[in-house]
This record gives structure tokens, sequence and C-alpha cells, in this order.
């Protein structure tokens, strides 16, 4: 059922989801969270097809914030608000509502969003495109427990990754840290079946994904050893590459999909490792709402020791008995637990240095 409202306001808007769940018989609402999209026209349709999949597993009230750009002064000077009102088959598991602000409006997207939020219910904020530099600064960013950007839509991904570093707040989360979750799940496995140091790591991928980036940032971190990154025609990570006092350990996919494992002295193993659908990246920032420590963790560290084509460890490496089995709640650090902090190893002071971007 669809509910199209024109220069609207948040509490007519509340009556039209009273009204549309009476219509079609489910006047009970049994939604998580909410869910604030903040996207521009262009990139709202795929976003708003990624979150109605989502809430198959998380049921959640959707908020689409679309700022829409004046074309003439008059257009500046009128504010008002349109809304979509979308509910049933329409809205996936949960409520939807599309919220396009103009004017005046665009300064004030918080009080607009303010009255809709569900009552004590957690919110999380998605920039698919454009975030803001300190999300958790940001009107609409201080309204939600998680913040989610996305780095590998930025022109300059690892410039991006540094400002994320200066501006980090608990609760804040990307993306790119969500995709490379499989992979250190397999690393972490990987190290828990040889009794082995690491002495040095290696991250091939495409030149420009910032996924490649964090991978060699949690390596660094979680190992204190040189991570050197190599560039590939991808698509995204394709190979990581670990030097070990019993031989090399090699996670290589050059497909996108299908990956080998190479561990020395046992025989090779395909394991499936396929690039994910937006869709499924939300899903899994959505099960866990508490701040990912090891992602600021590998963040801070990494951007820290960022140089050419190498992230620098600290310290003496540490052995693969030090990682614990791979956390599957697919929201921290696979070779922490799941209520335990990530261990930060003991860094000397290096000094700060930007990644020159290419």
């Amino acid at each position: 059922m669809k509910i199209d409202l024109t220069d609207t306001t948040s509490s007519n808007i509340n009556k039209a989801l009273v009204e549309g769940r009476r219509a079609i018989g489910t006047p009970a609402v049994g939604m998580v969270l909410t869910l604030v999209i903040v996207t521009d026209e262009e990139n709202a349709y795929d976003a708003l097809k990624a979150a109605n999949e989502a809430s198959r597993e998380h049921p959640s009230r959707t908020l689409v914030v679309i700022k829409r750009v004046a074309r003439t002064p008059r257009d500046r000077a009128k504010a008002r608000l349109d809304a979509d009102v979308r509910v049933g088959v329409d809205a996936g598991t949960g409520e939807t509502v599309i919220l396009r602000l103009y004017g005046e409006v665009i300064d004030h997207a918080q009080s607009v969003v303010l009255p809709l939020l569900l009552p004590d219910a957690p919110v999380v904020v998605w920039w698919p495109v454009n975030a803001p530099t300190d999300p958790a600064h940001d009107p609409l960013g201080a309204l939600g427990q998680r913040r989610v950007t996305d780095t590998y839509n930025a022109e300059d991904p690892v410039a991006e990754l540094t400002a994320r570093a200066a501006a980090y707040t608990p609760g804040d989360t990307d993306l790119s840290w969500t995709r490379i979750t499989p992979w250190r799940s397999m690393l972490a496995a990987a190290l828990d079946q040889v009794v082995c140091e690491v002495t040095s790591a290696e991250v091939e991928g495409e030149e420009f994904n910032p996924s490649v980036e964090l991978l060699a940032m949690w390596l660094a971190d979680r190992l204190n050893v040189s991570v050197r990154r190599s560039t590939s025609k991808g698509p995204g990570l394709t190979a990581v590459r670990l030097a070990t006092t019993c031989g090399p350990i090699v996670l290589d996919r050059p497909d996108g999909s299908l990956a080998t494992l190479s561990i020395e002295g046992q025989p090779n193993r395909a394991v499936a490792l396929k690039r994910r659908e937006t869709a499924e990246l939300i899903a899994e920032e959505l099960r866990r709402l508490d701040p990912d420590d090891t992602y600021a963790s590998a963040l801070r560290f990494g951007v820290d020791r960022l140089s050419d084509g190498m992230v620098e460890g600290s310290g003496t490496p540490r052995g693969a008995a030090a990682s614990d089995p791979p956390d599957e709640s697919g929201g921290s650090d696979p070779s922490t637990g799941p209520d335990e902090p990530a261990k930060k190893a003991p860094a000397k002071k290096a000094p700060s240095k930007k990644a020159a971007a290419k």
C-alpha cells in the first residue's frame, strides 16, 4: 500500500502510517529498529532495495531522506516536505517513508526525522554516498547508535579512510570493513591450524579499493608485522599471503567467487568467498549495534602507519597461537570473542603519515 503526501508534516506522516497498518490488517508494530538512509535521488532506489531485502532479517522502519537541490531562487525560498508512505508488500517486512526535502527544510532534516523514529528502538543511520566528514556530529548522525558509511564510493578512498580515523566515534563503521569479514574469518581459522610465527604479509587487490587497505591495516594491527600492499586487476581483494616460520599461507581468490586456501604441509582447499551484495552487508551490520572496537583499532593503527605500499607493524610478531576461533557474529574481530574487547598490541610511537592520493 502506498500513500503520497505533498507539502505535508511529520504529524500527517505518522497518521498515514497508522491508517496504512489498519488498512492492511496489521495494527501492531513488530519492528526492531529504525534505519535512516541519507542519500540523493540517483542512489535512492538501490539503497532502498538493499534495505528492503535486509528487512527480511531485521524488520524495521526505513526512513529515506532525500535532499532535493533547488533549481531556482524561488524554489530555494520555498520550504516543503513531500512524503511517500509505504506499508505491506511495498515496504518489505516493515514500513518505508521516503522524505523529499526542499528549501530551508533541508537544513533541519533532523527535526523532520525525529518524530518518525520508533520509540524505544535503536536507530541506524546509513549514508550510501556523500557521507559527512564527521558522521557522529552530523545532525542526522547524532540520532543514531550506529552510523554506516561506504568509503568505496568516495573519490579518494585512502584520504577518506584518513578522515574516518581522525573523526572516529564509537558506533561508526564502514561497509568497506564489512566486506572483508569473510576474509578475516578465513585467515583467523587458517592461523589456528598451525603453531607458527607470522613474519610478514602481503595483501593484493585493486589499487583504489579501501577494503584492501583495511585488511592490510587489520593484519598489521593484529600480527605486528609489516604488510605489503600489491595491486591487481581485481575484482576487489584477490589474495593474501602470510610468510610464517612453518611456510607460506596463501588465500587466493582470482575470480571474486571461489578462493583457494594453501597451507604448507596440507592439501589445497577450495573455499566459497564470493563478493556480497549491499543488502547482505547492511544485514550484517544490523546484527550487532554495539561499537566495533576492532574496526576502530585497525583504522587508527593502520592510517597512522600508511606509507608507500606498506603498513608497518610494531613490536614483535605474534604467533598463530594468539588467535581464537573466528567470531561468526560478523561485527567484530574474528580473533576475539563477541564480548571481549579488541586487544591492541603495544605500539611504538611513530610519526603520522597520510597516504598520498594517487
